[in-house]
């Protein structure tokens, strides 16, 4: 039984009262489609404080004085780095969120698929196409060079790591089932 049904399960956010079983299927929808360009709305406000953000931080800059006397300005952050990093933190964050709130609908049992598979999902699109749209822009006859090699194999590597502590917890630690001491080690 969906949801949307008398009698179904109770979803998030609706059905947020009883009558409203009772609503026409196009008042609901109405309402539904309604609900979901306000929670876009929000996304939306959030995602502009968050760039604005970005743009503060990697404005900021610190003056020196050189061993001459000379003042130098210079960028306290690596611009590309800054906002590789944070872009990284904060396309993660509704995907940590959504398993957060999986994870405690389910009383800490890990039964329900949404937020893995969120979280799986997002890091697959982003191996898979993300990769194979750089590799596809670049112009024919053209190469590209990974100049910065250790970052290349830090980065791999953690991944792998990550991916590795994640099967070990939810396979062979402590199957089905997330205990505190393996969430604060993974924090």
């Amino acid at each position: 039984m969906s949801i949307c049904e008398r009698g179904g399960r109770q979803g998030l956010v609706f059905p947020a009262t009883e009558w409203e079983h009772d609503l026409p299927a196009a008042c609901r929808a109405a309402l539904y489609g309604g609900s979901l360009v306000y929670f876009f709305l929000g996304v939306a406000i959030i995602a502009d404080v968050f760039m604005s953000s970005i743009e503060k931080v990697t404005a900021a800059r610190r003056t020196t004085v050189s061993t001459d006397g000379r003042r130098r300005t210079k960028k306290v952050w690596n611009e590309t780095v800054a906002t590789l990093s944070l872009m990284a933190l904060g396309s993660s964050a509704p995907e940590i969120f959504l398993s957060v709130i999986d994870i405690i609908k389910g009383k800490f049992h890990f039964g329900s698929s949404i937020g893995a598979s969120t979280i799986v999902g997002s890091a697959a699109f982003n191996l898979f196409v993300i990769v194979a749209v750089c590799i596809v822009v670049i112009p024919a006859g053209e190469e590209r060079v990974i100049r910065n090699i250790p970052a290349f194999y830090i980065t791999a590597v953690f991944s792998m790591g990550a991916y590795l502590w994640m099967g070990f917890i939810l396979l062979y630690s402590s199957p089905d089932v997330v205990e505190l001491w393996e969430a604060l080690v993974t924090f």
